[in-house]
């Protein structure tokens, strides 16, 4: 398998998101398999988060419909999270394969892939909101032109992003950096874990 296509990824993340919010799915899918397609499903947790997090501001709804939201969060955030670390471990599994080997003093990034990824994916989605926000036919001019000066900064930011995991893959996959995992510990949502849950 070769190194990943930053690029490509990037591609695919920004076409299921469009698909998806076309679509209006509830569970988001996609055909791609590998890391591609962990990628993907780590793109699908977030989507539904942010739709999520939307009904969490609502006002007029009763305080149940928020706790069913809240709950929702947690566990759509866990999920989110064990894919993070699965991508990095697909990725170590092809670093493995390819024989890639380094020492113990060879330097690491304190962000791994998985967590770059993640935050790519969360762009891709704040670009297609704002994107959204640009052809509102009930908003004035200054609200569209401030959505318009939002996307190009979120195009700049997620650029950016891309070109510095391009360059973090680039160290990984030719030995000159290690890739370590760094488990999430989401202790809040183990009941073995978190005192407000063991106590009752």
């Amino acid at each position: 398998m070769p190194k990943p296509d930053v690029i490509k990824i990037l591609e695919e993340m920004s076409s299921c998101v469009d698909r998806w919010h076309n679509e209006d799915c509830a569970t988001p899918t996609h055909d791609l398999s590998g890391l591609a397609g962990v990628v993907m499903d780590q793109c699908g947790f977030n989507y539904l988060l942010w739709h999520e997090e939307d009904k969490a501001r609502m006002q007029d709804v009763e305080d149940a419909v928020i706790v069913r939201v809240k709950r929702s969060i947690d566990a759509l955030n866990q999920k989110r999270n064990d894919t993070i670390e699965k991508v990095d471990e697909v990725i170590l599994s092809q670093l493995a394969s390819e024989g890639v080997s380094v020492s113990e003093d060879t330097p690491f990034n304190t962000e791994t892939p998985g967590s770059v990824l993640d935050r790519l994916s969360i762009a891709v989605l704040r670009r297609y909101h704002l994107a959204e926000e640009m052809e509102r036919d009930d908003v004035d001019q200054e609200h569209i032109e401030k959505a318009r000066a939002s996307v190009s900064r979120v195009d700049e930011q997620k650029g950016d992003l891309a070109h510095s995991l391009e360059e973090l893959l680039n160290d990984i996959f030719s030995g000159r950096k290690q890739l370590k995992i760094y488990r999430q510990f989401k202790m809040y949502n183990d009941p073995a874990l978190n005192p407000a849950l063991y106590k009752q």
